[in-house]
């Protein structure tokens, strides 16, 4: 939607196919970082999800034991900074209700199953319908992409072996207020609450999104488990507080799983047709920085299209050329601190312990560190549409 949205307001003639009849989001929390925050800037929208999210000062992690593992503060960036959490759905809403006046035409119930010449690019969906031909074909499908083989067949996305629960919570008081807080047992467990601010419905203005992580291979047998001993027996002696926000919890009602995938498909496009966000780029949820990745690809691409007056398919080039100087970093971080936080045995949490927490109170570790939270680490200048 960012990226029909960004083009439409551009001055092209818009066309979104959404694979759903009723077009609705997939997931729990995010959280915005400065560049993702940026981006929505751009599309004339930042102040009203400001509004919406809840401001995140900082990020805190302790052990099982109250030892402190991660502790980033978003001053170390930039004084004042701060990321907004924000429910996926409230993101959304906002996003696709800003369609209609931008003049995107949307089309529900498409789900594209073919593209015919890439040069020219004509969509086939699940019905036997045709879409276009058009100048530019935008796939912007998700880590799962069914289209990302067709222009990309020796592209790899294979499933990360950890996932997570996700669930959304009122938080009366906003006692968690301020900062994504974690907390790890040896690397086995990861359980994460972030603010979110409103809820999509309207009736919470402190909402919570929790997460707990879990073996892929083991998902399904996790929430088939029972619900109260979870509760009482693992989640409740690591963290007492958010353990109580389930107390009227009976199962696993409103909880949903969440896969991740390592996406690496070389070069994002085939002529005039390109993937975006993570169906070109997606990797492990760790640093957070999907949906702030996609939205800078979907502004700076219809910046540079605005720009530079050579065909199509080589402005796309140039496009992939400029983000894969951001994107590219946090594929390589993501995949490298992933085993810190997320692996079994006691040797990637060791080493984190002893190696990467001390160092990371060093100056000069932290101010990168803290560019690398905000997303804002990457090889050259940001555009000035999306400069943070």
């Amino acid at each position: 939607m960012a990226a029909a949205l960004a083009l439409a307001r551009a001055g092209h003639a818009v066309t979104l196919l959404e694979a759903f009849e009723a077009p609705r989001p997939l997931g729990s929390g995010l959280l915005l970082q400065p560049t993702g925050l940026a981006a929505l800037r751009a599309l004339r929208l930042d102040e009203q999800v400001r509004a919406l999210g809840a401001q995140v000062d900082r990020l805190e992690g302790k052990d099982s034991r109250g030892r402190k593992v991660m502790d980033l503060d978003y001053n170390d960036w930039r004084p004042g900074a701060h990321g907004v959490g924000i429910h996926r759905g409230v993101l959304f809403q906002t996003l696709h209700g800003a369609l209609p006046e931008a003049g995107v035409e949307v089309i529900t119930g498409a789900r594209i199953t073919r593209v015919e010449t890439p040069a020219r690019p004509i969509l086939h969906d699940d019905q036997g319908r045709m879409f276009g031909p058009f100048d530019l074909a935008v796939i912007a499908d998700g880590s799962a992409s069914p289209l990302r083989a067709s222009l990309r067949p020796r592209a790899r996305a294979p499933v990360y072996p950890w996932g997570a629960v996700w669930t959304h919570l009122p938080d009366p008081g906003d006692r968690f207020g301020g900062a994504l807080r974690q907390v790890y047992h040896r690397a086995e467990v990861m359980v994460g609450a972030l603010p979110v601010g409103h809820d999509p419905d309207g009736l919470s203005p402190t909402g919570l999104a929790m997460f707990w992580s879990v073996p892929v291979a083991g998902l399904d047998d996790f929430l088939a488990g029972d619900f109260a001993a979870w509760r009482e027996q693992r989640l409740k002696p690591l963290w007492p507080d958010l353990a109580a926000l389930l107390d009227e919890r009976r199962d696993w009602a409103g909880f949903s799983q969440a896969l991740y995938r390592d996406v690496s498909v070389g070069r994002w496009n085939q002529g005039a047709c390109t993937l975006l966000g993570d169906a070109a780029h997606g990797t492990s949820p760790q640093l957070g920085q999907g949906a702030n990745l996609a939205l800078m690809d979907a502004v700076e691409l219809a910046e540079r299209l605005g720009r530079d007056r050579r065909p199509v398919a080589v402005s796309i080039r140039a496009w992939q050329a400029d983000r894969r100087r951001h994107t590219g970093l946090y594929q390589v971080a993501s995949k490298a601190l992933t085993p810190l936080f997320q692996s079994h045995g006691g040797f990637w949490p060791a080493v984190r312990d002893r190696l990467f927490t001390p160092m990371s109170g060093l100056p000069g570790v932290r101010h990168v560190a803290a560019r690398l939270l905000t997303g804002t680490l990457r090889l050259g200048r940001f555009p000035g549409v999306t400069k943070p």
